[in-house]
């Protein structure tokens, strides 16, 4: 019988226990402000570059909406590649240090390009510039979320209890420092320049740092767990090699998890064992003990895999269904920053005499609901709804996300019937061919489908964020972060495909430069067919579903 376990990726890391008094919310208030400045930095920057890009270097706005989406795309795919790095060889600390650092550069070389650089010259290095910056939120993203969540101790009640409270609390600030760059920034580069609105956001980058650098003394650390995909491709490879071993053997099934014997199955020494599941039941040939297994000394790790390493790519293969159909809600986020600026960019958005408010900033909208509804949802909401379900976080993370789901249907439902009355209104005014007015109709008529993104901000993407932290393995927490993230970045992917898809075939009668004579609302109403179809495979998918077991 196999008896000596090479150790696994849980147990490769040296972690920095540190002091007593290291972790906790004394820690993750210092991580909290630079993510929080990064945040104030992404907003202010995504939230007003479809207007850049039309109003300064002259792009349609399909042509800027589908630039904004890939941009945003690929900042939001290339934490896949900076967890990886953060997972494998630099820890998570180290990785917010650098990624931060390419971060501030990136937006430096942005306000520079946009100032100093000739005219000649100056698309091209803003186009560089943005790639920049999607190299340096690559490495931040996946990083300093995970960081902070580390900060508590999942083996104390109590820290437990805070670290689920956490997740809506770290959204909060995130909101906090979006909608402070929607209402400061994207009015002062819209009223007095694009280089002081970029140039307050790297500074604001660079003093965020100062102060995370303050509390560097308070972080519990982790150094680098190994590769990720190593497990994962053992797994697999050692599954597939034994795909005609029998499940038993004289009658009684032996399963490897680490050194000594306990009935039928061998268990681990670690302080936390995954309890075995039954789906996804083919990956349990991998760690079936077979004569090969018996008769060596040493256990070869590509073709004998523990317990708890054959549970630990379950739960990365069962979150895939609940990330593809929570595509969905980001997909309708992506409107909000493209084709919703625009909307309202043709609308009354005069508040008194002198004061007109810039389209981009109705973005706050959503933030100043989910300032509103997180603290509520956390401190009232949840305590109630936990006295009827038993479950600390109220309801379940599934049901959070679904709920999100319906909601971002109904924003696109509400947003194509808004969008129809503004079309009316323009051909009850002639101002169909004229796509530069301002037409009778005000701004306020957005509001529903911008209150609503909010709801869906505050349920789906905070649910889902908390989801993919808590059901990843410890060792694939960054990667979990990441892919979390990448959700966003691949449905902006998709937006921008439904947008060149639409355009193509519509002939450029949905989708136009002049939204007036454009069906903008029939777009809408494709989005929330699709929304609503998605959330039906997604209850399918939820039901299905099952959370880690210890």
């Amino acid at each position: 019988m196999v008896e000596t376990a090479a150790p696994s990726n849980n147990n490769s890391s040296s972690i920095d226990h540190g002091r007593p008094s290291r972790g906790g919310w004394n820690a993750a208030i210092f991580i909290i402000f630079v993510e929080m400045a990064e945040r104030f930095a992404f907003y202010g920057l995504s939230g007003n570059l479809v207007s850049y890009l039309t109003n300064v270097l002259g792009e349609t706005t399909p042509a800027a909406a589908k630039n904004v989406n890939n941009w945003v795309g690929v900042s939001f795919v290339f934490p896949l590649l900076g967890a990886y790095i953060a997972d494998s060889y630099l820890g998570r600390f180290k990785t917010v240090i650098f990624s931060s650092i390419i971060y501030f550069l990136g937006m430096v070389l942005l306000t520079l390009s946009v100032s100093v650089v000739p005219v000649h010259s100056r698309k091209w290095v803003f186009f560089m510039a943005l790639y920049i910056l999607a190299i340096g939120e690559g490495g931040h993203k996946p990083s300093v979320q995970t960081f902070a969540a580390d900060q508590f101790d999942e083996d104390s009640p109590q820290e437990r209890m805070a670290k689920n409270s956490f997740f809506n609390w770290w959204y909060l600030g995130l909101i906090t420092g979006a909608v402070s760059a929607i209402l400061v920034v994207i009015y002062l580069q819209d009223n007095v320049g694009w280089t002081v609105g970029f140039g307050i956001l790297a500074a604001a980058i660079a003093v965020a740092f100062g102060i995370f650098l303050l509390g560097i003394r308070k972080y519990k650390k982790q150094g680098p767990l190994g590769s990720p995909f190593t497990a994962v491709a053992q797994v697999l490879v050692a599954a597939i090699r034994k795909r005609q071993v029998d499940e038993t053997r004289n009658g009684k099934g032996v399963f490897y998890v680490n050194k000594s014997m306990h009935g039928d199955i061998i268990l681990e020494t670690q302080t936390r064992v995954l309890a075995r599941t039954k789906h996804f039941r083919f990956l349990d040939k991998a760690m079936i003990i077979d004569e090969i297994d018996a008769s060596s000394n040493t256990r070869n790790p590509w073709r004998l895999c523990s317990l708890n390493q054959v549970e630990e790519i379950k739960l990365v293969l069962g979150l895939i269904p609940i990330w593809l159909t929570s595509l969905y809600f980001n997909l309708a986020q992506a409107q909000s920053s493209t084709f919703f600026t625009k909307q309202g960019s043709t609308m009354v958005r005069s508040l008194g005499p002198h004061f007109i408010i810039p389209p981009a900033s109705l973005q706050c909208i959503s933030g100043f609901v989910i300032m509103i509804f997180i603290p509520v949802y956390d401190r009232l909401l949840v305590p109630l709804l936990r006295q009827f379900t038993g479950k600390p976080t109220g309801i379940t993370m599934l049901q959070r996300i679904g709920i999100g789901l319906f909601l971002s249907s109904l924003t696109m439902l509400v947003a194509a019937l808004i969008e129809s009355k503004r079309v009316k209104i323009a051909s009850d005014y002639n101002l169909l061919d004229n796509p530069k007015a301002i037409l009778p109709i005000r701004v306020w008529w957005l509001l529903p489908q911008y209150i609503l993104l909010g709801f869906v901000d505050a349920l789906s993407i905070v649910g889902l964020q908390h989801l993919c932290y808590d059901q990843m393995p410890e060792a694939m927490r960054s990667l979990g972060a990441a892919f979390y993230i990448s959700n966003a970045g691949v449905a902006n992917f998709i937006s921008s495909a439904l947008i060149s898809i639409v355009e193509s075939a519509s002939k450029k009668k949905w989708l136009g430069n002049n939204l007036n004579r454009s069906h903008l609302d029939y777009y809408y109403f494709l989005l929330a067919g699709l929304g609503f179809l998605n959330l039906a495979v997604y209850v399918v998918v939820a039901k299905r579903y099952v959370y880690k077991k210890s």
